[in-house]
């Protein structure tokens, strides 16, 4: 972060009587991370999201796990991309569009994603099992659904390849780090906000 810039954090609380979480984004981190879902997997995903995005994210989240992870797991997606959109401010000086792949083994999965307020999620994944764990992967598309939606951005997940549940999965939250690193970086090329609109 260039000095005098202010960092890019958002705190954002959700209580509903299926979940209670609390999520902290700092869009200006290092990649460290504080998670605790109480699913396993999840929180595995969500270290990687830190981790290769280069934010610190902390999440507390309970819920009725004793369920399934349905409402813990779609509510933690609206709550983190309420924090990027509160993170973003008004976008001026960002990056917008971010693309990633990043190959895990066998299994590749494209994310492109643009900041621009208007939501959009494509998420084409072929996961081969119905779960990892104790975690339904069909919530993989829940989950980037409730982002995009909340962080108001357009998504898109595509599988290129991968026979591996596991694989597909990280890579696909793999990607999505990096391509939210690359939308939300400044670039001081860019004055104002990057849009013909002058407008996001």
């Amino acid at each position: 972060m260039n000095e005098g810039m202010q960092p890019r954090v958002a705190t954002i609380e959700r209580n509903t009587k299926e979940t209670q979480i609390e999520l902290t984004l700092n869009l200006d981190g290092c990649g460290e991370s504080q998670i605790e879902t109480g699913v396993g997997f999840f929180d595995h995903m969500l270290t990687h999201i830190a981790r290769h995005g280069l934010v610190n994210l902390t999440v507390k989240a309970t819920g009725d796990v004793h369920v399934d992870c349905h409402h813990l797991v779609e509510d933690v997606g609206i709550v983190l991309g309420s924090a990027i959109a509160a993170a973003v401010g008004d976008k001026a000086g960002l990056v917008r569009y971010g693309m990633a792949a990043c190959p895990m083994d066998e299994a590749l999965v494209l994310v492109s994603l643009d900041l621009s307020g208007r939501p959009w999620c494509r998420c084409a994944l072929d996961f081969p099992t119905e779960r990892v764990g104790e975690f339904d992967l069909e919530m993989v598309r829940e989950f980037f659904v409730a982002v995009a939606s909340n962080a108001g951005m357009a998504l898109h997940v595509v599988q290129q390849s991968g026979t591996n549940s596991h694989h597909i999965a990280e890579g696909a939250f793999k990607s999505f780090a990096k391509a939210l690193d690359a939308a939300t970086t400044r670039d001081p090329r860019v004055t104002g906000v990057p849009s013909t609109k002058g407008t996001l």
